[in-house]
C-alpha cells in the first residue's frame, strides 16, 4: 500500500470510529490502528476537513470551523510556565475534604496535577482535559457534569449540569478567564461556559480566579463576572491595576 493510501486509509478508520462514539481519545485511537499519536496527529493535520486534534481527542470538524476565537489544542502549549506557576499557588489552597470546582481551559489541568496527594478531596468539574487528569486518581473523587459537548473547549453545558450544581455546596472555585479587565470585568470565549461559572460561583464559598498574566487587560466575547466577586485573582505576576506597596 502505498503511503498516500495508508494516509486516506487510516482517516477513514479514523472517521469510522469518531462517528461510532462522537469523541475518540487520541492514544486509544493510535492502539487501534497501529501508528504512533503523532501518525495520527499529521493525518488530521494534513487533511483539515473531517477531524481536529483537541486535548488529546479526536473530534468532528463541524461545517469546517470552530465556533470561537479559542481552541484549545491552539492554547495548549501557549504560557505553559506561566500557567504552571499560577497553580501551583493555587494547589495550596486546597485543604483535605474539600469539595472543589475546576474549570475548563488549558489552565486547569495544572491545577488537576498539583491536587495535594491523599488529600481525599471531592472536584467537580466539566471539563474532558481536567477529568482525564483526575480519573486515574483513587485519593480524588471525581463528579463530571454532562451534556452537550463542545470540542472547541473540551467541555460540556446543558441543564443536566446545571441542575446537579444547584444540589452541591463548594468549599472553593477555582475558575479561568480568557480576559481580566479593570474595566469591562472578568470575560471568556464561550457563551456556554457563562451559566456554569456563574452557578458554580453562587454555590461556593471561595471564589478563585486562576490566570496567567497574559489574561490581564485582555477582553473576551462573554462577560460572567466582575473581578470584585473574586476573593482572590491567582497569578504568575500581580495585576497591572494593583499597587504595590
Amino acid at each position: 500500500m502505498s503511503r498516500i493510501s495508508a494516509h486516506n486509509a487510516r482517516l477513514d478508520a479514523l472517521a469510522g470510529l469518531v462517528q461510532e462514539t462522537g469523541i475518540l481519545r487520541l492514544r486509544d485511537a493510535a492502539s487501534r490502528l497501529g501508528v504512533s499519536e503523532i501518525t495520527i496527529r499529521r493525518d488530521i493535520a494534513a487533511d483539515g476537513e473531517r477531524l481536529s486534534c483537541l486535548g488529546g481527542y479526536i473530534v468532528p470538524v463541524q461545517d469546517g470551523t470552530v465556533s470561537s476565537d479559542y481552541v484549545l489544542e491552539q492554547e495548549k502549549d501557549s504560557h505553559a510556565t506561566a500557567k504552571a506557576r499560577a497553580c501551583t499557588q493555587a494547589a495550596v489552597l486546597i485543604e483535605p475534604y474539600d469539595t472543589v470546582f475546576i474549570d475548563c481551559g488549558t489552565t486547569m489541568p495544572h491545577l488537576a496535577r498539583q491536587i495535594p496527594a491523599n488529600a481525599h478531596v471531592t472536584v467537580i468539574c466539566y471539563s474532558l482535559n481536567v477529568a482525564e487528569e483526575l480519573a486515574r486518581r483513587s485519593d480524588v473523587r471525581l463528579i463530571m457534569l454532562g451534556g452537550v459537548y463542545h470540542p472547541e473547549a473540551a467541555s460540556f453545558s446543558g441543564d443536566e449540569g446545571i441542575e446537579v450544581l444547584k444540589r452541591i455546596n463548594i468549599n472553593k472555585a477555582f475558575l479561568s478567564a480568557g480576559g481580566v479587565d479593570e474595566q469591562h470585568g472578568v470575560t471568556c470565549s464561550h457563551f456556554h461556559e457563562v451559566p456554569i461559572k456563574q452557578i458554580v460561583m453562587q454555590r461556593s464559598v471561595q471564589k478563585h480566579l486562576v490566570v496567567d498574566s497574559s489574561k490581564f487587560t485582555k477582553v473576551r466575547a462573554a462577560r460572567y463576572a466582575s473581578i470584585s466577586d473574586f476573593n482572590s485573582i491567582v497569578s504568575d505576576q500581580p495585576a497591572p491595576w494593583v499597587k504595590i506597596s
